[in-house]
């Protein structure tokens, strides 16, 4: 009984340190092409952190209550590397509906979330903007 005790503690710890994620909340990405943009919610998912898109803007900043990738994830398998940075991931690009390797470092409120071919040499970002 013992045991399954500390099992469940350690669990919550853990739970509650993987919560505790700096870049974990809701983050603006720069605006596209056509000058809209997305609110992101970055949140721990098992060992890693992941971001699904929680809502879509238009380039007047109205909600597009039909945007068709709402609550789809758009960054996963992200892990802290230390010094705000992390990596190890993946994003998807819906402008292109592409999947790259992705890495990203935060700095303040200010999330640089870069999407990378060619074993990383080869990268686009955007910074995108923490709103909550």
């Amino acid at each position: 009984m013992k045991k399954l005790i500390l099992a469940g503690a350690v669990l919550i710890a853990g739970a509650t340190v993987a919560a505790a994620d700096p870049a974990a909340g809701v983050w603006k990405t720069a605006p596209g092409d056509t000058g809209g943009y997305l609110h992101v919610t970055i949140a721990p998912c098992g060992s890693a952190i992941c971001g699904t898109i929680k809502e879509a803007y238009d380039k007047n900043g109205n909600v597009s209550p039909n945007y068709e990738h709402k609550g789809k994830k758009m960054l996963w398998d992200m892990k802290a590397e230390g010094n705000g940075a992390y990596g190890g991931g993946k994003i998807w690009a819906p402008d292109s509906d592409k999947t790259y390797k992705s890495k990203m470092s935060l700095s303040g409120s200010k999330l640089n979330v870069k999407g990378c071919v060619a074993g990383g040499m080869i990268c686009r970002g955007q910074d995108w903007t923490r709103i909550q």
